[in-house]
């Protein structure tokens, strides 16, 4: 039974905003990394803008699904903190890095051959060329930004987020300044459009991984967790576990950002207006989701750490207070989307683009759809960050695929396609399968809590 006297509910709110502020942080600077590409591309031609859309889509998805093993890392290093385990936080990091190295050789064959998987899906011939010439320098880039993800879970759990948000600050900065040389060919470098975008990306998140390489091994304070201490060992016990709880998170990942990607490519079928809206549209919607996300990371360390301390009362008020945090923000989000709509859309387009009404109008329509969303997105994504420090990933998973891809995508299709809505219609679809998930991981996560026995 927990002995540590029960935190008030202004420590619990104090001690997530100080833990969940450099975590939105460095989700929005990481974000801001990939809107940079897309902006910059946007100003450089609507063409190049929706090509690398379509690469990134792909990149994206494969990034995001093999990151569910580095966020398996997360909790698993909370509990073992906070039952002062300093060998297991060691033996999580180190087969976590070598669950993304093992995932991410595997997964580099598809994204290498992408146009052919472009052209296979329906989408046009010059824009899978372009798309490809991107992926096969981008490709590179995975590894590292794989066992990124790997060091940031475990920096997170240890509550020391304020370092991965200074290194992602200083990632996204430096990617202005080399997609500004490689794209447009400034500073003596040649014009290479989709391919300098592709250069700068590996160049920013090469600068991120070292650099929180470098703090992991020269902090005295992380010493104790010897995290370089054979790192070419292979932990059996470790290595299922970390996949035990990784590979449901992997596949609940797949599955909503699956759901955004076909959504890209049904979109794509109505032709370069479309998507080029789609596009603009998903980077300013994700941008505002990491808010959530960064406060579902807060749910995930503080239900681990009180898991492993046996606080049941710590864990409830935890809850509450990343799921109303994220319910809060939600409204601000909505609010700016319904609000100022045509000035959030020409930000990432060229102002003598000859498309540019229609883009932006489609836009704003768009937005507008996207506002309707954004309370049971951030919900939902709340509910699971508490459910993963509980260690609960599978039936996650199964809520996810079905509300998703038995319902979201099907209602995508439906709405855009038979019923004639397009790209309205397949963001319509979008909204129906964000609620049913939302409903369904927060009747999960209280069912469970209310079952703890300690």
């Amino acid at each position: 039974m927990n002995t540590i006297p029960p935190m008030s509910w202004r420590g619990h709110i104090r001690a997530s905003l100080l833990l969940g502020l450099p975590l939105v942080g460095s989700h929005i600077a990481q974000m801001l990394t990939h809107i940079t590409d897309v902006a910059m591309l946007g100003w450089y031609s609507v063409d190049a803008l929706a090509a690398v859309v379509l690469a990134t889509q792909a990149y994206f998805v494969v990034f995001i699904v093999g990151s569910g093993f580095a966020f398996a890392v997360m909790p698993l290093c909370a509990s073992a903190i906070g039952a002062e385990d300093d060998r297991q936080v060691r033996r999580s990091v180190r087969m976590g890095a070598w669950l993304v190295l093992f995932y991410g050789l595997l997964l580099a064959v598809p994204l290498w051959h992408i146009e052919t998987i472009l052209l296979f899906l329906g989408q046009q011939e010059h824009l899978a060329r372009i798309a490809s010439e991107y992926m096969r320098i981008a490709v590179f880039g995975l590894f590292p930004a794989l066992w990124i993800m790997v060091l940031k879970s475990y920096l997170s759990a240890l509550e020391r987020a304020q370092v991965v948000l200074i290194a992602t600050l200083v990632a996204a900065g430096a990617n202005v300044i080399f997609n500004y040389a490689f794209i447009f060919g400034n500073f003596g470098f040649p014009e290479m459009g989709a391919r300098g975008a592709a250069w700068a990306s590996i160049l920013t998140i090469t600068i991120d991984f070292v650099f929180l390489l470098y703090y992991c091994w020269v902090l005295p304070a992380l010493k104790k967790y010897d995290l370089f201490l054979n790192p070419f060992r292979f932990d059996r016990e470790a290595f299922v576990e970390t996949f035990k709880l990784g590979w449901p998170i992997s596949l609940t990942l797949l599955a909503e950002t699956g759901l955004f990607s076909a959504a890209t490519v049904m979109i794509g079928w109505s032709g370069t207006v479309a998507l080029a809206a789609h596009a603009v549209v998903l980077q300013i919607t994700s941008v505002g989701f990491m808010v959530p996300l960064g406060i579902s990371n807060v749910g995930t360390i503080r239900a681990g750490r009180a898991l492993g301390r046996k606080d049941k009362l710590g864990l409830s008020r935890a809850a509450a207070v990343v799921i109303w945090g994220a319910f809060l923000f939600s409204l601000v989000t909505m609010t700016l989307y319904l609000t100022i709509p045509r000035p959030l859309m020409r930000l990432f387009l060229d102002p003598s683009e000859p498309n540019l009404p229609a883009i932006v109008e489609m836009g704003v329509l768009l937005l507008m759809i996207s506002a309707a969303f954004q309370i049971v997105d951030a919900t939902q994504v709340a509910a699971l960050g508490m459910l993963r420090g509980i260690k609960d990933t599978t039936v996650p998973m199964v809520l996810a695929v079905f509300s998703y891809w038995c319902v979201g995508a099907p209602m995508a299709y439906i709405l855009g396609f038979p019923m004639g809505y397009g790209a309205q219609g397949v963001w319509g679809g979008l909204v129906i399968g964000l609620t049913l998930a939302a409903v369904t991981m927060l009747a999960r996560y209280y069912k469970l809590q209310r079952a703890l026995s300690f």
